[in-house]
């Protein structure tokens, strides 16, 4: 196995991925090219080498938080904010508006399609999920509105009984929730 291919190496680098976000794209990849030719270069073969190159290049962590500072006010990297919305928290609010715009539809329907248009598009701006989870917190986030829209269409037909209300309010519930789920727990990850 070559050790760029190892889970290890994987790791390292999407920790590095996630954290470096505040960079700009072109920097950003500069860095992930620069270490992935230092592992490559390392030959490690096996668990033990791959893992002392890793601790050679540092903390993922640290590595990021290096390239961020390099950046410093001169460069085009937007600053990451401070205070409560900063780094994993703003993530999580991320992860879990479009699934909260799909809710507030229920209650208040401009609110929620707003709520629901700015956090899809947050989400697929954002470099921390790949295009399967975004696809993913896309699909259970409407799914309030396309419910509604179903249930409209039956109730207008007179076929709907309390039964149907039952399923559709769980699954405008359920769906979205599940979908906030699957992105903050693809954060950690």
């Amino acid at each position: 196995m070559n050790a760029i291919d190892h889970p290890l190496v994987a790791a390292y680098l999407d920790t590095v991925a996630r954290e470096t976000a505040g960079l700009p794209a072109e920097r950003r990849a500069e860095l992930l090219a620069d270490l992935r030719e230092h592992i490559e270069v390392s030959d490690a073969r096996d668990d033990a080498g791959i893992r002392a190159v890793l601790a050679e290049l540092g903390e993922p962590r640290t590595v990021a938080a290096s390239a961020l500072a390099e950046e410093g006010p001169a460069g085009t990297a937007a600053p990451l904010p401070a205070g409560p919305l900063s780094g994993r928290s703003a993530a999580r609010l991320v992860a879990t508006l479009p699934a909260l715009g799909g809710l507030l539809i229920l209650g208040s329907p401009f609110a929620g399609a707003l709520t629901l248009a700015i956090g899809l598009a947050l989400l697929w701006k954002s470099p921390l999920w790949d295009t399967r989870h975004k696809r993913i917190g896309t699909a259970t986030a409407v799914t309030v509105p396309v419910l509604l829209l179903i249930g409209g269409l039956v109730l207008t037909a007179g076929r709907i009984g309390p039964v149907e209300v039952l399923l559709i309010g769980a699954f405008s519930i359920g769906l979205p929730v599940a979908g906030a789920m699957v992105l903050l727990r693809a954060l950690r990850a």
